[in-house]
């Protein structure tokens, strides 16, 4: 098991649809790799934040930033 199997299966484990050889082999080699065990941790918390359907209210300066961002991009795009 290397860091690509990993990345590989990262879908199925997360979802719980692996057998359990292929998921204890990824459960090892996460724990001895930091990096693909915070690709793993951070996976599945962005799934359950997601998944979680709460809105958290942006501050009013990153709002503005970001619809000026999406303005100027809209504006290349009609160009």
């Amino acid at each position: 098991m290397n860091c690509r199997d990993v990345f590989r299966e990262i879908s199925n484990y997360l979802d719980g649809d692996l057998d359990p050889e292929l998921k204890r082999a990824i459960e090892a080699h996460a724990c001895g790799c930091h990096h693909c065990e915070v690709v793993v941790d951070s996976t599945r918390k962005t799934i359950e934040l997601y998944c979680d359907g709460r809105l958290f209210p942006l501050p009013i300066a990153v709002r503005q930033r970001l619809h000026a961002t999406l303005q100027q991009k809209c504006r290349l795009k009609v160009s």
